[in-house]
């Protein structure tokens, strides 16, 4: 995360763009930021000091349910995101204004709050759970104004955004960076990002014990990407920890396209359930593994990589011991899935990207889309369709991202013809699904700063 050269206030728009620009976002999307942090500045109340940040959320590039798994992916920070004001308080107490639903919670930051499963407050009392209880002693509580241009459940990682958020607001005001715990356990961003990672998953992480989180199975790629992206370039980071591989130029000639099919990508409920389901194949793979072989790498990424012939041992160990939750087909899909994605396809899209070879990039993005639509199985009729027109519009590379059943498609194209293939995309869609018109949303971002704080 950086910080902005602004000690003005929030109001003074044009200045705060200025910054926000400098820190490198596009002029369009610093001045919006800019407006969003005014907003959210206004609803605070009293006259104490005032804290401010944006945090982006996030477009996976390549690395379809990867992370939690020890594999790549390939990630940006968007330019859409959350602006936050926020004050601290004396007591313990903490209320966050949920702007864009005109919805606030109150709650205290202690160990024994219990988040309300399935509301948007189950983010912010499972943040301040856990750090009460990582980070114990005397607390301040704050009060904290939230409001984003981001789509929310539509696979842009609105929801760990917000857990972000919610951790800056409260070391800002408590300082748990300072504090022996946390120096001996997070050193880095992308340290932080495998925290915040465990905060949603109730993994422990280092000597931080854990405590159950939002009820998702998940890696900590999203907030890798929202603390550690960089402007105009492309991240490859692998996961199970944390580590950064490189960084790859965005061609200055091409932005992305989002297209958001508008069918929630929610985690709860029945797509909750598909998504753990998701997530627990690639354990259970990992879990055949050792109880066969004795040995003890952790997680399927290890597997794969722990000799040559690994891949094939673990496909007869699948073949020949029936388990209780899958199939041995679905489990060798999901491992055929896995190793092609991590192994293979994110190490030759980031060479052809780096080459600027951009017919081999979406030919690597094209065998991606194609695997998770054919073994992964988390893809809807819509997602399917959008990365079909895009490719078929002219888009130089086009895939889904995110969680999967419903969400959204992103399209590399060139910002000299952005706005008419916008606009191409968004209507071929609503023709081939006009239910979803209402609620479809279609715009564009380039690889945009980690979370900045601007005062």
């Amino acid at each position: 995360m950086n910080s902005l050269d602004y000690d003005g206030t929030l109001s003074n728009t044009v200045a705060v763009a200025q910054a926000l620009q400098a820190a490198g976002l596009n002029p369009h999307a610093a001045r919006s930021k800019a407006h969003l942090l005014a907003t959210a500045a206004a609803v605070l109340s009293g006259d104490a000091e005032r804290h401010a940040f944006f945090v982006p959320g996030r477009v996976e590039v390549l690395g379809k349910h990867t992370d939690y798994a020890g594999g790549r992916s390939m990630v940006i920070a968007a330019e859409q995101g959350f602006a936050m004001a926020l004050a601290p308080r004396q007591h313990e107490q903490v209320t966050v204004h949920a702007l864009d639903v005109d919805q606030q919670v109150t709650f205290p930051l202690g160990g024994d709050v219990v988040p309300r499963a399935g509301h948007w407050s189950n983010y912010p009392m499972t943040v301040a759970r856990r750090l009460a209880r990582n980070f114990p002693g005397s607390l301040r509580g704050a009060e904290i104004a939230l409001v984003s241009d981001l789509p929310i459940a539509a696979g842009m990682s609105s929801s760990s955004a917000m857990v972000v958020s919610v951790f800056l607001a409260l070391d800002a005001v408590n300082r748990f960076s300072d504090r022996p715990e946390y120096q001996e356990n997070i050193k880095s961003a992308s340290d932080l990002g495998g925290y915040l990672g465990t905060v949603e998953n109730g993994l422990p992480f280092g000597s931080l014990r854990s405590e159950s989180g939002v009820g998702t199975f998940g890696g900590s790629e999203d907030q890798t990407a929202v603390l550690c992206g960089r402007a105009n370039q492309i991240s490859q980071y692998s996961y199970c920890p944390v580590r950064f591989e490189r960084a790859v130029p965005l061609p200055p000639t091409h932005a992305f396209a989002i297209g958001v099919s508008g069918i929630v990508a929610s985690k709860t409920g029945n797509a909750l359930a598909q998504y753990n389901a998701a997530s627990r194949s690639a354990t259970v793979l990992a879990e055949l593994w050792r109880a066969k072989t004795g040995r003890d790498e952790p997680h399927l990424a290890a597997v794969v990589e722990s000799s040559t012939d690994a891949v094939g041992r673990l496909q007869e160990i699948v073949r020949t011991t029936p388990h209780d939750e899958f199939d041995a087909d679905r489990l060798l899909a999901r491992l055929e899935q896995f190793v092609v994605e991590s192994t293979e396809i994110i190490p030759r899209a980031g060479d052809a990207l780096a080459a600027g070879d951009l017919g081999a990039f979406g030919a690597e993005v094209d065998r991606s889309q194609a695997l998770v639509e054919r073994l992964l199985g988390n893809q809807v009729p819509e997602t399917i369709f959008l990365a079909a027109a895009a490719r078929g519009l002219g888009a130089t590379a086009a895939s889904a991202f995110g969680a999967g059943f419903g969400g959204s498609v992103w399209a590399l194209v060139e910002k000299s013809r952005m706005e008419t293939f916008l606009a191409d995309w968004k209507a071929a869609y609503e023709k081939e699904f006009p239910r979803r018109a209402a609620a479809a949303r279609f715009f564009s971002t380039s690889a945009g700063p980690a979370a900045l704080r601007v005062c």
